[in-house]
């Protein structure tokens, strides 16, 4: 098989959240990619990225604790695995949550989230964000029970803001992509199509 026709493969983590979505949508960004459904640490294996979907954040990650993964996609992301954070999986990957200093996550990204800044599901809401990375149309972010980033740290970029007050809602950091609100609940894939080349240029590597 050439390298043009490799198939990537991609982990969807399936412990809760909109997992069904996720990969929907990754199978609409093309022939050549194929979602692996994550559920234990031997899924974890021959994966070239992974998805962590949104959910309860406290509970994703006591769940990973007790299934044994979340060392292993610790060690998978700094070995450079790219990782795809959705929400509760934005949460999971920031190094600080305030609030919560000892709350389980995987503390890969230089990124401060308050959780469920916008109030409960009934006060979450949707809006067109604009970004200079995604310059054709605007982005339609829906924000449910969604964190906010209140600080971005060295080596983090900001790709998208929500509104005036320039609030960061999609950064990343290298090989990690993180967005407070749900790509994969609308019919834009130019974010998963974004980590896809992130996911191209690691795969290209090994």
């Amino acid at each position: 098989m050439t390298a043009a026709s490799r198939v990537v493969r991609i982990g969807v983590l399936e412990l809760q959240g909109d997992f069904l979505e996720h990969r929907a949508m990754l199978k609409q960004c093309g022939n050549d990619i194929q979602p692996i459904s994550v559920k234990g640490k031997q899924d974890l294996d021959n994966i070239d990225g992974l998805v962590i979907p949104g959910g309860e954040s406290t509970t994703m990650g006591r769940l990973l604790a007790e299934f044994d993964m979340l060392e292993t996609i610790r060690e998978l992301g700094l070995q450079g695995l790219p990782i795809f954070g959705t929400c509760a999986g934005c949460i999971l990957l920031a190094k600080d949550i305030v609030g919560r200093p000892t709350q389980t996550k995987l503390g890969l990204m230089n990124i401060t989230v308050d959780r469920n800044a916008y109030g409960p599901q009934t006060e979450s809401f949707e809006t067109q964000v604009y970004s200079p990375r995604f310059k054709e149309k605007p982005l339609r972010a829906v924000l449910i029970r969604a964190p906010t980033i209140v600080q971005v740290g060295s080596g983090v970029q900001i790709l998208a803001c929500k509104g005036s007050e320039k609030e960061p809602i999609l950064v990343q950091q290298g090989n990690l992509l993180a967005s407070t609100f749900h790509p994969e609940l609308t019919e834009d894939t130019r974010i998963h199509l974004h980590f896809l080349d992130i996911v191209k240029a690691y795969t290209s590597l090994q």
